[in-house]
């Protein structure tokens, strides 16, 4: 998938992507976003996914899939994990190519928020830009935040690629090892650097 117009916003599990996006919305950027799509995605798909798993139980009551029980089976097995990636990653992509379309006509720069862009492969976006924060405040920042224990947490970001193997890959680096102020002055950079790539570019 190629976007013209679409500078890529990527990072590990915990590193910040969520706030650097309403960031940049205050910017005025428009955001298309993987998770998002993701959800649409699964919740579309509930039926398939099901009988990718049907050796676990992962209905809920209300004959739901439980997403925390799903969440605790992919990110213990790493067959699972690549099964239901690669039933989800094929449709996430198409629905982020189209909508890419939609805004390349626009013929302004907008971000597409993908947190597996290097995982996925696929992608051919002009800029990557990551979010960046070490390993170890990912570690911190995850089990904080979702109540982890930290082999639990340590699962999760070892599902991903290493965050300093993305920093080689990473065309620009948003580092959010620091406070919101520091943040905010990374983001403006950003800004500044997207603006400044092509002088029709107007946000």
């Amino acid at each position: 998938m190629t976007c013209k117009y679409g500078v890529a916003l990527t990072g590990g599990i915990a590193s910040g992507k969520s706030t650097v996006c309403n960031l940049l919305k205050l910017h005025g950027f428009y955001i298309i976003d993987a998770d998002v799509i993701a959800k649409e995605v699964f919740n579309e798909h509930q039926a398939e996914i099901l009988e990718l798993f049907d050796d676990d139980d992962i209905l809920a009551k209300n004959g739901k899939i439980d997403r925390k029980i799903l969440g605790q089976i992919i990110f213990s097995n790493e067959n699972k994990r690549k099964k239901l990636n690669s039933f989800m990653h094929p449709l996430i992509q198409k629905e982020i190519e189209r909508q890419s379309l939609q805004r390349d006509e626009f013929k302004v720069p907008y971000i597409i928020d993908i947190p597996l862009y290097f995982e996925s492969g696929g992608y051919k976006c002009k800029n990557v830009a990551l979010v960046y924060v070490p390993q170890e405040i990912q570690l911190k920042r995850l089990i904080g935040r979702e109540g982890l224990s930290a082999d639990e947490a340590r699962m999760r970001i070892d599902a991903q690629i290493d965050i300093e193997a993305k920093r080689e890959k990473a065309d620009w680096i948003i580092d959010n090892s620091f406070d919101l102020k520091h943040l905010q002055d990374e983001v403006e950079k950003f800004v500044d650097f997207i603006r400044g790539s092509d002088a029709r570019h107007k946000i």
